[in-house]
């Protein structure tokens, strides 16, 4: 009797969970870099690295001083970095991508994906979503998705010095797209002997699809594909929506891959993603000289043998030397607001600002990446005020908050601020938690309006030392109530004095869903 033949590697979407959208990724031999879009936090645009383009890690970020990432203290959600792409040449990783708060477009330097980058070169280019792409005579090409109010608002090329930041020929217009809203992300690539652009179209909402177009040269003429859009889910029931802003990336046997943003909705119609985009990754096949792709799926066949990398842990306990790279903060963290040393093993934080619903807080949190999540931290608040946090923007999130001996869950949903919760504390450290689930932990309250739970997308639960407090309906810190293009962070704040939080432990809520 013959064995059973063993089931091919498979992997799970997306691969880069939470909010990590508009990825890019590049091939440097056997190894994998991508980089996502980062708007309005510092430190800005993760690096990722991978062996397989399945398993990832992310060993830094591009945009790490303040030199490199000036936001103003006003600048808004949503603002700030967009759409970066990574590539490799001539020894050295660039990357190019958008401030849309100060500056514009701009390119960076490095000799290793971990950095140090270089300070921003500022390229005199208009629009959002620049590109990089090299001829076989050196020249470098860039492609954007052109500015609002312009002559000729479609993806433009130009050919640019990216090292002095200097535009030597164009912008030439190249393609409009197939006329759907918001032509743009695009990406250039010389594959066999034509110039390909692929570009999103539709919206980075429902409608989002993926289109492509091909020319003898980066100055075109550009002929579109028989059959775009190449991918796109609108319209369709499949847990998978929104799919668009991909990049394409060849493996070393010369397979082709891509990398590409979608939503996973959940909840009563219009259904409601809380996590932002992700990044999700999907096989290409090429066909007549065009690349095919799609549909979507939450099981793929993997690209070969697992190369796993050492997964990040999910739990911080602050002894090492510098804040992990995953940390982030709302448009910048002045070195006064936080410290590791001030209290050996504990991460200090001090309040700049008196609240969450303004700019100029303090608050350093990662993003949410799994669906049913479990965050707990020990904090310590002094005679201050700081808690927990989950947040999508200023007028948008849940916090925990111990102050004066009360713990109060405190939910900010658009103009609206209410303590839902509240209990005494006694004095020093105690333990926070907030949880998401897709069903409720508590008992629904016999005054709640009926239907409630059909129409949530999940529950945010707010546990003290263990101890159920209030659960509120998630679909209030979702993209589609909060607008935007960014998703949610769960992180530690002050707002008065002085706190000290000894660890923060964030992973599934199931320790069966995985690490």
């Amino acid at each position: 009797m013959t064995s059973p033949k063993p089931e091919p590697p498979h992997y799970d979407n997306p691969v880069i969970p939470g909010f990590h959208p508009d990825p890019s990724a590049c091939r440097v031999g056997e190894d994998y870099y991508l980089v996502c879009s980062s708007f309005e936090y510092f430190p800005g645009v993760p690096v990722f690295h991978s062996r397989d383009l399945v398993h990832w890690r992310q060993v830094g970020n591009v945009l790490d001083r303040p030199s490199q990432l000036p936001l103003p203290a006003d600048a808004m959600a949503s603002d700030g970095i967009y759409a970066p792409t990574i590539r490799h040449h001539d020894g050295r990783f660039w990357v190019i991508t958008t401030n849309t708060s100060h500056g514009g477009n701009f390119t960076v330097t490095a000799e290793r994906p971990e950095g140090p980058w270089s300070d921003p070169v500022w390229i005199d280019l208009p629009g959002i979503d620049p590109d990089l792409a090299w001829d076989e005579d050196g020249n470098c090409w860039s492609a954007f998705a052109g500015a609002h109010g312009a002559d000729f608002f479609g993806v433009q090329v130009a050919r640019i010095d990216p090292a002095a930041g200097t535009v030597l020929e164009g912008p030439l217009p190249a393609w409009e797209g197939t006329g759907l809203q918001w032509p743009e992300a695009p990406h250039l690539y010389r594959i066999g002997e034509w110039w390909y652009l692929l570009i999103a179209e539709g919206g980075t909402e429902r409608g989002h699809t993926v289109a492509v177009a091909r020319a003898p040269s980066p100055r075109g003429p550009w002929e579109s594909a028989p059959d775009n859009p190449v991918l796109s889910h609108r319209s369709t029931n499949r847990p998978i929506q929104s799919t668009g802003h991909a990049d394409l990336v060849d493996t070393p046997d010369g397979r082709w891959w891509m990398v590409l943003l979608a939503t996973r909705p959940r909840g009563y119609s219009p259904g409601f993603h809380v996590l932002g985009r992700e990044t999700f990754l999907t096989p290409v096949r090429w066909e007549d000289g065009w690349p095919r792709v799609g549909p979507v799926e939450l099981r793929e066949r993997a690209p070969g043998s697992p190369r796993p990398v050492e997964p990040a842990p999910r739990r911080d306990d602050f002894d090492a030397p510098e804040l992990d790279p995953r940390w982030i903060s709302p448009r910048s963290r002045p070195d006064g607001s936080w410290s590791l040393t001030e209290r050996p093993g504990w991460l200090t934080l001090r309040a700049t600002g008196p609240t969450l619903d303004r700019p100029g807080c303090t608050f350093v949190g990662r993003r949410q990446l799994h669906p049913e999540s479990r965050t707990t931290v020990l904090l310590d608040p002094g005679t201050g005020r700081a808690g927990l946090s989950v947040r999508v923007d200023e007028a948008h999130h849940y916090d925990l908050e111990v102050a004066d001996g009360r713990v109060d869950v405190i939910a900010r949903i658009g103009p609206v601020r209410q303590t839902t919760a509240a209990r005494p504390v006694p004095p020093g450290p105690v333990t926070l938690e907030i949880t998401t689930r897709h069903v409720r932990e508590l008992p629904p309250d016999d005054a709640e309006p009926r239907g409630l739970h059909v129409a949530a997308p999940d529950y945010v639960g707010f546990h003290v030392n263990g101890e159920p407090l209030a659960e509120v309906d998630g679909r209030y810190l979702s993209t589609e109530v909060a607008t935007g293009f960014t998703g949610r962070v769960i992180g530690m704040y002050a707002t008065g004095g002085t706190a000290w939080f000894d660890w923060f432990d964030h992973g599934p809520h199931d320790a069966a869903e995985g690490p």
